[in-house]
């Protein structure tokens, strides 16, 4: 399938690519005003949060209409105040067959939200001096074939590498993928070890998830332990993730959503996809909770210092000195003076967007169980119903 919202799955060529790679960060839509008291729906998530019913209420309104709009089963949603975990409720049903609800806890794939998660792990690596940004990446990966050009990982990470991406070639061996790869790194390389690069790298931004498998091989190198233990024990266990794991499709995962895609406005089962040849890039299962922790740890210098940090959400430049929009992991805009980083993720029954603004310490998460919806334009109301919370607090 062809998903043009989102990184995770298959965007149709490059002008889909450039033109979802920012749409998260843009924040430029209205939202649904609040309603005068805020629905039972959210009484699970209110007695933990420091949002007032009013703006409790708003974001229900606009989780309930995006479910009617969209026709996906289900949305969880968080939203980070201050630095600090503020709100977390889902919406619909995890599950139609089972009648399971969406909750704060169920498990989503996270697409291509899962490449922030795999940059900041890599820049853990850099500042413990084990991972050389500017050494060929096959000093880490020698599986990696040498190319006509040297590739590093600091290209990787910002998609200058060159590597292909979804589309590039024709009869590409990801196309709807049912083999699983019990060696997610070694088993993803399989798929592009031998292609040609698409561009001379740190000439052009070509956006690439197959990219992000070099980055996790590289951190196996550098670090020498596995990508998956690596992340476990180094992102996840101190962010408080306890819940995300890799998408194993051969494990049975209770909380973890169906998958489903829109058809004629009916929601239905998503084509079968294994993700274990990109789980780097695309292949990881969390919930809202879990990446609320994340923003929470990202803001606070859990994971990494201010300056790496700061290093990752300052746009790279191409070799002639142009600046992109895409940092290390995250997409990076100024709006009206203010900062925001985000990424956005979508594959085979999911549609999902974090979203960032780190000079007001404020963030929001947005998972849905189905392909192809606007999770960014949810993403974006909900950024302004906390921020107008925020400003309203500092008042």
């Amino acid at each position: 399938m062809r998903v043009t919202i989102g990184h995770g799955g298959k965007c149709a060529g490059a002008a889909a690519v450039a033109c979802a790679v920012i749409v998260c960060a843009a924040f430029t839509v209205s939202t649904h005003s609040a309603v005068a008291t805020a629905p039972q729906a959210a009484a699970t998530a209110r007695a933990a949060t420091t949002i007032p019913n009013s703006e409790i209420a708003a974001i229900d309104v606009a989780g309930k209409s995006f479910l009617m709009a969209s026709h996906a089963p289900g949305v969880s949603v968080a939203v980070v105040l201050n630095g600090k975990p503020a709100f977390a409720h889902g919406y619909g049903e995890a599950d139609t067959a089972m009648h399971r609800p969406a909750t704060a806890d169920t498990l989503f794939r996270l697409a291509s939200v899962s490449k922030p998660l795999t940059a900041t792990a890599a820049m853990q690596l850099v500042q413990a001096g084990k991972l050389d940004l500017d050494a060929p990446v096959q000093k880490y990966c020698p599986q990696f074939p040498e190319k006509l050009h040297i590739i590093t990982t600091s290209e990787l990470l910002a998609h200058l590498g060159g590597i292909r991406h979804y589309g590039d070639i024709p009869n590409e061996p990801e196309d709807h993928n049912v083999k699983h790869f019990n060696d997610p790194i070694s088993g993803g390389i399989t798929f592009f070890a031998n292609d040609a690069l698409v561009n001379v790298p740190g000439t052009t931004f070509h956006y690439s998830t197959m990219g992000y498998t070099l980055v996790g091989c590289a951190m196996e190198g550098a670090s020498g332990q596995k990508y998956v233990a690596y992340m476990t024990k180094n992102v996840f266990t101190p962010a408080h993730m306890s819940h995300t794991v890799e998408d194993d499709n051969t494990v049975n995962i209770p909380e973890r959503t169906a998958f489903y895609t829109v058809k004629d406005g009916k929601a239905v089962p998503a084509p079968a996809m294994d993700p274990s040849y990109k789980v780097p890039g695309g292949g990881w299962l969390s919930s809202a909770n879990d990446l609320a922790e994340y923003e929470v740890a990202m803001f606070n210098d859990t994971l990494v210092t201010r300056a790496t940090r700061e290093q990752m959400w300052t746009p790279a430049k191409l070799a002639d000195g142009t600046p992109t929009h895409y940092g290390y992991g995250f997409d990076v805009e100024i709006v009206r003076g203010m900062k925001f980083v985000s990424h956005n993720g979508g594959q085979e029954g999911t549609s999902t967007c974090i979203l960032l603004a780190p000079d007001a310490n404020t963030g929001v998460v947005v998972l849905a169980n189905a392909d192809g919806v606007d999770a960014n334009g949810l993403a974006k109301a909900l950024m302004k119903i906390a921020l107008v919370e925020r400003t309203a607090t500092a008042n």
